[in-house]
């Protein structure tokens, strides 16, 4: 099992990843929640929740209009996994580039503990809690 201090250099280099491509392209999240975790971990960009914003294809041909590219950043759970894999399709069906790493490497490493995107800051903080219990 990981130290907490691993964990925490790890979620680091995922976020700092994450917004080096939020630069250039949209975030795609399931709710509010997640855009409100995001916000917390200053995670800024375009970043659209998929629920509200005229569902699957309709996010996937906006993006497609404005050349846009997505980053798939959907929960690691059974219902995340199965809005992920339907965004892959109309995405790809739309012809727009996605990258789907973030949500990959973030679930493999904090799957154990947490499930979704708007459970971030809280980890970070209990994991910066174990560090400190262990010193």
């Amino acid at each position: 099992m990981r130290s907490a201090d691993e964990m925490l250099d790890e979620i680091e280099i995922i976020l700092d990843d994450l917004r080096e491509l939020a630069q250039e392209s949209v975030i795609l999240v399931e709710g509010r929640r997640d855009r409100d975790a995001l916000d917390i971990l200053n995670i800024n960009g375009d970043v659209v929740q998929v629920q509200d914003a005229g569902g699957i294809f309709g996010v996937a041909e906006n993006l497609a209009i404005l050349g846009k590219t997505a980053i798939i950043l959907t929960d690691w759970d059974r219902k995340g996994g199965q809005l992920a894999r339907l965004l892959r399709n109309a995405l790809r069906s739309c012809d727009v580039p996605y990258d789907d790493n973030i949500r990959l490497r973030m679930a493999k490493l904090s799957k154990k503990e947490i499930k979704d995107v708007e459970s971030i800051p809280a980890f970070i903080s209990l994991l910066n809690e174990r560090r400190r219990m262990n010193l």
